[in-house]
């Protein structure tokens, strides 16, 4: 049996030049403004559309991630989804420019919980403009076991009341498509539906976790026009279906409470950002 733990403190390094057009199409994809140019400021979390790795199809699973034992450790639990992030935003990226991620295994837990066995895998990431260290992230990826009929239905929690600003998100087929291809995600949950309802117990296509990551943190920097020092998310729900659901968010302190509300008044994530002086 493989000890997972051996994995602790592995490192990968991956260069990339943050060219323009990844970062108009997903401009595009959100309905935004793409009239984005060479030197401009890289907008907050697309720094996810740069250093992918292209896998073979032949090297993927049966979930279309790449098979497990490369990098990450080889984790026997079958379903893998983002549960969180947490982000330092040091220097601005800019586009046109070369950059460089460093990523780190920095923790491995294993726990059961109420649908039964987890682990949770957290992968710092360091992006440096040059010598100069721009962002700090860190990733936690959640395993789980397969659906059961027998498991008890999860927890949801409502959404908070008290919005200062709220929007609402019509998830698209081709949205999710758009967002796949931008980050060269083959994860089946968010284009096969078949797939996700019968193997991964889904009500529907499943909205990327990141995805609804990178809307909140949108929206506040909209509302407020300020520059993001700190970001964190938690995922508590899964988003699936084509039903409409909520961004929001509220003031507090020197920052903004975020969440997404699902159609049915569940809360799907929170997140908090704090804004530089």
């Amino acid at each position: 049996m493989t000890d997972i733990q051996a994995w602790l403190g592995r490192q990968e390094e991956l260069r990339d030049i943050l060219q323009l057009q990844p970062a108009r199409f997903m401009q595009a994809t959100l309905d935004r403004d793409p009239d984005l140019l060479d030197g401009d400021i890289l907008p907050p979390l697309r720094h996810w559309l740069y250093f992918l790795q292209a896998h073979p199809t032949s090297q993927l699973g049966r979930d279309s991630h790449p098979k497990k034992g490369g990098f990450l450790p080889p984790v026997a639990l079958p379903r893998r989804m983002w549960a969180g992030g947490r982000f330092e935003f040091h220097l601005p990226l800019r586009l046109g420019q070369p950059a460089r991620k460093v990523s780190t295994i920095t923790d491995i837990v294993q726990k059961d919980g109420r649908s039964g066995k987890l682990c949770f895998v957290t992968v710092r990431h360091e992006i440096f403009d040059g010598d100069r260290l721009a962002l700090t992230e860190d990733h936690d990826i959640v395993y789980r076991e397969d659906p059961s009929p027998d498991a008890p239905p999860p927890v949801l929690r409502p959404a908070p009341d008290g919005a200062d600003v709220s929007e609402e998100v019509v998830p698209s087929e081709v949205m999710l498509f758009r967002y796949s291809a931008l980050t060269f995600n083959g994860h089946r949950i968010h284009y096969d539906v078949d797939y996700a309802r019968r193997v991964e117990g889904y009500d529907g296509l499943v909205f990327h976790g990141p995805l609804t990551a990178t809307l909140l943190i949108d929206l506040a920097h909209r509302h407020t026009g300020r520059t993001p020092r700190s970001f964190a998310f938690r995922g508590l729900a899964p988003i699936a279906g084509m039903a409409p659901f909520r961004i929001e968010g509220r003031a507090e302190g020197d920052g903004f409470e975020l969440w997404a509300k699902r159609a049915d008044g569940a809360l799907a994530m929170s997140a908090r950002v704090e804004f530089a002086g």
